[in-house]
């Protein structure tokens, strides 16, 4: 086993997730897709080896060490370009029923593509907007656990993902940066879409030392009937 994996292996762990040789398989599959596709689309600025588990791979896989994913049935992930954390949680964790929206049809069909390479069972690939299927019944307050990875501010991804979670599911918001005023400025999306602010987490990259912030939001209602609005109007007029 080369550097890479060993450093890994060893921090996942760490971590409380131990890969086998079949899992370890998949996520260098995972590296090899994604720096070939990349080469035709735009899905990553990072494609040297030791980046990707790092910055892609064991980020994805860190929320695992805040909410316990074995008693997660069903994750959706909103806003997944190139399927962070979704397809890394779905490896660490086989049993996963995962959902994926993305708005932009080429990186479905990477992640389409990715998931039967990877042969990853109970995968569903979707082109569209958040605010459009959250309106359909089958996916509307019906998941237990909806993460969303630096996509947008607070207030804004709350519109987003929150109808998807079942009531008494998780909403979890990764992101880099976290600031204060981010979640003051969330307050009324909050209260609006029956979220509650449950936890706030802050680690480091191991290497690069960087800052990440997981922001966990439990829903205490199903979804008001007018949330989400059209879409388009969360980005443009965010609830404040």
């Amino acid at each position: 086993m080369d550097t890479t994996l060993q450093w890994f292996t060893k921090r996942m762990e760490e971590g409380g997730i131990t890969l086998s040789a079949v899992q370890l398989g998949q996520f260098e599959t995972y590296y090899r897709l994604l720096v070939e596709w990349n080469e035709k689309m735009n899905l990553t600025g990072i494609t040297e080896r030791d980046a990707v588990y790092e910055k892609h791979f064991y980020d994805s896989a860190s929320l695992s060490f805040y909410t316990d994913l074995n008693e997660v049935k069903k994750l959706a992930d909103i806003g997944s370009g190139a399927g962070f954390p979704s397809i890394p949680l779905k490896i660490c964790f086989p049993h996963l029923q995962v959902m994926i929206v993305d708005s932009l049809n080429k990186r479905i069909q990477f992640l389409t593509h990715l998931a039967e390479e990877l042969r990853l069972q109970n995968v569903i690939c979707l082109h569209g907007r958040a605010e459009d299927l959250a309106q359909q019944p089958e996916h509307r307050d019906g998941y237990d656990l909806v993460t969303a990875r630096a996509v947008a501010r607070l207030n804004v991804l709350n519109e987003f993902c929150l109808p998807f979670v079942k009531k008494g599911g998780m909403f979890v918001a990764m992101k880099g940066a976290q600031s204060e005023e981010e979640i003051r400025e969330a307050a009324v999306s909050l209260r609006e879409l029956k979220g509650r602010l449950k936890a706030q987490h802050e680690l480091k990259l191991p290497n690069e030392q960087s800052e990440r912030h997981i922001v966990m939001i439990e829903k205490t209602d199903v979804t008001p009937r007018k949330y989400p609005r059209k879409a388009g109007t969360p980005l443009k007029q965010p609830l404040m």
